[in-house]
């Protein structure tokens, strides 16, 4: 399903399938039967922003991951380009290629770049129901600022 915008807090998040750097198969429902699920979808791999930002990530994953919370960061990037790039940066968090059918998540997420085929730096926090409970969108040459998601991921236990 194609969106022309993104998906809003109380929208019920398209579940996927999709390879991560290491070949095997993630999908979002089984993540969400267990946790919270922090869905980040950037454009490009070894690009300066994304680098960083997912830099961020890996430097900072108490954020991102724990025992009720999941992070996955999703692009159109081919799975062989992924896993060269997490090798290098040293992600060991799942990286997931939305390659074939090219983008299809991304679209239906509302978050794909229909002229440069990239996603844009779209997040979306996900509850265990798999509803979208947070969003931030931001264009392909605009870091994002992960600060708001902090007390967002504090509000589900609550």
């Amino acid at each position: 399903m194609t969106r022309t915008s993104p998906l809003e807090p109380g929208d019920l998040a398209p579940d996927f399938t999709l390879r991560d750097q290491n070949g095997a198969d993630v999908t979002l429902s089984e993540l969400t039967a267990e946790k919270n699920v922090v869905v980040v979808f950037y454009p490009w791999a070894f690009s300066g922003i994304c680098t960083g930002e997912l830099d961020e990530i890996r430097d900072h994953l108490e954020n991102f991951v724990g025992d009720d919370l999941q992070v996955v960061c999703v692009s159109c990037d081919p799975m062989f380009s992924v896993r060269a790039w997490a090798d290098i940066q040293g992600y060991f968090f799942p990286l997931l290629s939305d390659a074939w059918p090219h983008g299809a998540v991304a679209s239906a997420y509302g978050v794909l770049d229909e002229r440069t085929g990239a996603a844009l730096r779209g997040t979306f926090l996900v509850g265990r129901d798999r509803t979208v409970r947070w969003t931030l969108v931001n264009g392909v040459g605009e870091a994002r600022d992960f600060s708001g998601l902090t007390a967002e991921v504090e509000s589900l236990s609550v």
